[in-house]
């Protein structure tokens, strides 16, 4: 790696000093706010939702001072990549604060938290998963495909997409598909984008667990999203899609279940 001059360790300074006080702004502001909805009940579903945002807007700061480092220095800033990572995951949990983290769970189970955000607009609850996608799409990319952090980061898109999932109001949805009611487009690009993230996170804890741990908690987490998104189609009377997802979850299962058996059997040589 060629030698970073002073001049350019200069100018990167003096480019992510003003990304810096932002980004410490935003801690203080989430340190309060925090401070705040302790303790609280009423609105504490909205503070959470602000705090979620505050930290995808604190992640993309991490992200352009990690992009400065490498147009002037050259190098990725691994500290700043990281924390980025980590807003992204901070971002997620406040959402479980709202929405609950509950993946292949009768709608019944937390309708009483969407209660709490019913005047939370479609809009905004549309234009807040693909902001939240976008910045761990980022952080992934800015990463690289070498990471070391390749496989955690499969932990961190199943719960972005379970989120995305729980923030839905299934008890008003089909009475709303209808494109003449206020917030159809976003209704149903959130829908889309929801059921799309589960059957991503399907297909990736099911790689992670081919090509990393073959450990069998990965394949039934991996079972559980197919299971959720069956639930959907079976929410909106899709039949054959659930049919399926049945199918395709059933040939998981034996797949997993033989290979359970295969370990136990080398363990036991």
């Amino acid at each position: 790696m060629a030698k970073i001059s002073n001049e350019a360790r200069q100018q990167y300074f003096e480019r992510i000093k003003e990304y810096k006080q932002i980004s410490e702004a935003i801690l203080h502001r989430e340190k309060s706010l925090v401070s705040i909805v302790k303790g609280q009940t009423a609105g504490a579903a909205y503070k959470y939702i602000t705090l979620a945002e505050e930290r995808l807007n604190l992640a993309s700061y991490f992200l352009l001072q990690n992009a400065l480092s490498v147009t002037l220095l050259g190098v990725k800033n691994d500290a700043y990549l990281n924390e980025a990572r980590k807003s992204c995951y901070q971002a997620i949990i406040y959402l479980e604060e709202v929405v609950s983290n509950y993946l292949d769970v009768p709608f019944s189970d937390y309708a009483d938290l969407l209660d709490e955000i019913e005047g939370y607009e479609d809009e905004k609850r549309f234009h807040l998963i693909r902001k939240i996608g976008f910045t761990i799409d980022s952080v992934v990319e800015a990463f690289g495909p070498n990471s070391k952090w390749r496989w955690s980061f499969v932990e961190l898109e199943g719960r972005f997409a379970a989120v995305a999932k729980n923030l839905i109001n299934f008890k008003t949805f089909v009475a709303q598909m209808d494109p003449s009611v206020d917030g159809y487009a976003a209704r149903m690009g959130h829908m889309e984008l929801a059921q799309q993230l589960l059957a991503q996170a399907a297909d990736r804890y099911r790689e992670k667990y081919e090509l990393s741990t073959l450990r069998i908690d990965d394949f039934k987490r991996a079972i559980a999203f197919l299971a959720a998104l069956r639930r959907i189609y079976t929410i909106f009377g899709e039949a054959d899609k659930a049919d399926e997802m049945k199918r395709k979850m059933e040939v998981w299962k034996a797949k997993m279940e033989a290979d359970d058996k295969a370990h136990s059997r080398k363990r036991s040589v």
